[in-house]
Parts: structure tokens; sequence; C-alpha cells
């Protein structure tokens, strides 16, 4: 395969565009912030289910504070027709004994009812700041995630602006190779990452191996026209006068 050595030369500066293509797509790929945001949001998933289920206790608790409220109104009416009847003088005296009875029975069953409802008031009054805290810690995941992203999002703007201003290097690059050189420099890219390196002392700039002496002494022989490759990692090796040839 043949090619003016000056088009060869420029293989280099192609080679420069492509490895930093290639070094923005990996930051692209590995930036800190994509595992802090997928971190962040499942946290923040958690902290809302949290949030949720001390709300749904919550709701649970509301409701048998209703229930234990009205019970306790009931025997409140109850206690009060009860003794509007003793007041009244219309019952006997069996029937206000009776009365007397079921008032002393009513009164103890108010007064538990009330103890049970202090108990569910308090911990309702627990589960009020145990909501707070857990909205508190929803919110700062929230925030810690949007910041992240944030963050992300600028870092892929510049990653973008980079990448666009190198793409305009390499389509500039392009129309000076032959084409036969182009696809071998392309296929040795896609399988090795690099299409060409140059070629210093007896050291290959893609692999970073020493070629041997016998190696050396055919790529010395052999016109600066040609083509030649790495016969270690195949890509194409670029002769200039750092090769010391």
């Amino acid at each position: 395969m043949k090619a003016d050595s000056a088009v060869q030369r420029q293989l280099l500066d192609l080679a420069k565009v492509d490895a930093e293509l290639s070094r923005t797509a990996h930051r692209r790929r590995t930036l800190p912030e994509i595992a802090e945001i997928d971190a962040g949001e499942k946290t923040l998933r958690e902290k809302r289910d949290a949030l949720v289920s001390v709300q749904t206790a919550a709701s649970d608790l509301d409701r048998e504070v209703a229930r234990q409220e009205k019970e306790i109104e009931s025997v409140r009416a109850r206690g009060d027709r009860d003794r509007k009847l003793l007041e009244s003088g219309s019952v006997n005296a069996k029937q206000m004994t009776d009365i007397e009875h079921e008032l002393q029975s009513l009164q103890r069953r108010q007064t538990a009812l009330e103890d049970d409802l202090l108990e569910l008031m308090e911990q309702r009054e627990a589960l009020d700041l145990d909501a707070q805290r857990t909205g508190a810690e929803v919110d700062k995941a929230a925030a810690e995630v949007a910041a992240a992203s944030g963050r992300r999002d600028e870092a892929f703007k510049d990653f973008d602006t980079t990448t666009a201003r190198r793409q305009e290097d390499r389509a500039k690059l392009l129309p000076r190779f032959p084409a036969d050189v182009l696809k071998l420099y392309e296929r040795v890219r896609e399988h090795k990452g690099i299409g060409a390196a140059l070629l210093r002392s007896r050291r290959c700039g893609a692999c970073q191996l020493e070629l041997d002496r016998s190696t050396i002494a055919e790529i010395k022989a052999t016109p600066e026209d040609t083509v030649v490759q790495c016969e270690n990692c195949g890509a194409i090796l670029v002769r200039t006068l750092e090769s010391g040839l």
C-alpha cells in the first residue's frame, strides 16, 4: 500500500483528533455525576417511600383517633342522659341504683377511652415529627440529585462542544487520505483503538512495544511512500525524523 510520506504524517493529526474524541466519549460515560445521580435517585426513592409509609400510618391513626373520639362522645352523651334522668326525679329507687352503677361504668369506660386517645395523640405527634424529618430528607435528596444533574448537564454541554469541534477537524482531514489507507486506518482503530502512531526510535507509539532490530532494519529499507504497520498491534507506523531511521 502506497501513500506519500507527507500524507502518512498527517495520519498523526487524524489519530490525535480521534484520541481526543475517544477520551471525550470515555469521560462522558464515566462522569462521576452519573453514578452520583443513580445513587441519589435510589436514595430519593427510598426516602419518598419512607415518607409515604409515615403518611399512611398517620392517616390510619387519624381514622383511629376519629373513631375513639366518636366513642368517647357516645359514652359522654349516654352519661349526660343518665344524669338528667337522675336529676328529673322520675325514676324509682331500683332504677336510680341501676343508673348510678351505669354512670360509674360509663365513667370508667370514658377514662379508659380518653387514656387510649391520649396515647394515640402522642403517637400521632411522633408521626408528625417523623414526617417532618423524612420530608426534609426527601427535599435534601431531591436537591442533591438536581445539583448533580445540573453539573452533569453542564459537563455534557462541554463534551458536546468538544466532540463537535473535533468532528469538524476530522471531516477536514479525511479527504487528504487515499481510500485504501483510510480504510486500513479505520479498521485498525476499530479493533485496536489507535489506527496510526509515530515510530519513535524502535518503539511503536500505539502499543508502546519496542520492535526488534530485524524489524527496524526491514522498515528502514522500506520506501518512505510504503505504508508499514506495527507487527504487534497493527497500527500504521508513521516515520518522521524522530523515528531515527
